[in-house]
């Protein structure tokens, strides 16, 4: 009795643990069912299987599970083998069917295996059964590996042409407002020349501060196109964002209006970051006028910011590096952007607004100030269901006594 307590603790000890699989089985007969689910227990896996003999029960159990694999009879009272691989490769194509039939030998394996099937085995030959069914699993996670690799690849090529176009955008921006700049200069210049030698009462006293008054809102322009381009010259500094928001929040309140209810809410032990505090501060504002815009009729604008660490093992909601950031969620809950939109929302002079209710330069600036302060920024949304703006800035670990620094 000893010897064969012994025995069986080491025959324990060395049992392998049973592998999962989620089988839809295909099958009349409730005994050939249990038998092939028998079968899979004695070779090591643990099945949890459905059965179902007929279309519409099949079609059901498709659209409600995810399967690992089909194991389906061919010949079925009323429903055939045929049909179920039919309905399995029009509703889910990725999942291994595989025939087993105690009537049709071998010589049907090739029709049916033309018609879309993983194997055809004879339940007089059930033992190939575990090795079919094991080839098929590592199969089909090879293809879904394959089509996650695809589908992020395709995503990382359009993020980079989106890129290219923007960088190639900014660079003609920037090239057009230097000259810009230079013509606004002396135009300017000129105007303050003229104001200073008209008399106070001169009526074209009043014609001359109106030419300054739009030259000075051109140079505005001028200024925001160089920052899109990051071509004009950042003082970035050490900065607490919880500051910096706060710092602006009445500002932010007047100008969204009474209608449009304003949260704030902050991590508790906030990094620090490095930017242009003035820069930052208009992002901010952008950000709430096109939230505002965008809620004519009210709504909820909420702004969050976090510590985020990013890891492999832990990605951002977003395609960014591995690193530590300072993200800010600006998120209202307005008429959300198309996804047509969402494509060219940050190049200049592009806007959905009508003519003369904006320059499409606000967003721009946005892009250009998070690029240039060395992070990234998002836009998730869609109609009817609000939009968020989500920006990553990298945390520094200077401190807030750091001289600013000027930057091109």
């Amino acid at each position: 009795m000893q010897r064969t307590t012994r025995r069986t603790h080491k025959r324990d000890a060395g049992r392998l643990p049973r592998r999962p699989v989620s089988v839809l089985l295909v099958e009349d007969s409730e005994d050939d069912a249990q038998l092939l689910l028998h079968e899979l227990r004695r070779q090591g896996f643990e099945p949890a299987g459905t059965r179902v003999d007929n279309g519409p029960a099949l079609c059901d159990a498709l659209e409600g599970g995810a399967w690992d694999i089909v194991i389906s009879d061919h010949n079925m009272p009323g429903f055939s083998g045929d049909e179920a691989l039919r309905l399995v490769k029009e509703r889910s194509p990725d999942v291994p069917f595989i025939v087993v039939s105690g009537t049709r030998g071998e010589d049907h394996a090739v029709d049916v295996m033309r018609a879309g099937a993983s194997d055809f085995i004879v339940k007089a030959r059930l033992h190939r059964l575990v090795p079919v069914i094991e080839r098929e699993l590592e199969e089909a996670a090879a293809r879904s590996e394959q089509r996650r690799t695809t589908e992020a690849l395709a995503e990382s090529q359009a993020q980079l042409r989106q890129a290219q176009r923007l960088e190639a955008v900014g660079r003609l921006a920037g090239g057009v407002a230097h000259d810009f700049n230079n013509l606004m200069a002396s135009i300017l210049t000129y105007a303050d020349i003229v104001l200073k030698a008209l008399p106070t009462a001169d009526p074209a006293r009043a014609d001359m501060e109106e030419i300054k008054r739009a030259g000075t809102r051109a140079a505005h322009l001028t200024r925001e196109l160089l920052a899109f381009s990051r071509q004009q010259v950042f003082r970035r500094s050490v900065l607490d964002l919880t500051q910096v928001v706060n710092g602006v929040r009445r500002l932010l309140q007047g100008l969204v209006g009474p209608s449009i209810a304003l949260e704030i809410r902050h991590d508790a032990c906030l990094w620090n970051i490095k930017a242009d505090r003035t820069q930052i501060e208009q992002v901010l504002m952008n950000l709430a006028a096109n939230a505002r815009d965008a809620m004519p009729d009210g709504g909820a604008l909420t702004l969050t910011t976090a510590n985020l660490t990013v890891t492999a093992d832990a990605p951002a909601p977003h395609p960014v590096g591995p690193g530590a950031y300072v993200a800010l969620d600006v998120r209202d809950t307005g008429e959300g952007i198309d996804p047509v939109v969402q494509e060219k929302i940050f190049e200049p002079f592009f806007t959905t607004k009508a003519e003369g209710k904006g320059t499409g330069l606000g967003l721009a600036l946005v892009y250009g100030v998070v690029q240039q302060s060395g992070g990234h920024i998002f836009v998730d949304s869609a109609p009817g269901a609000g939009a968020t703006f989500t920006i990553y800035l990298p945390r520094t670990t200077e401190n807030t006594s750091a001289e600013p620094d000027d930057e091109a």
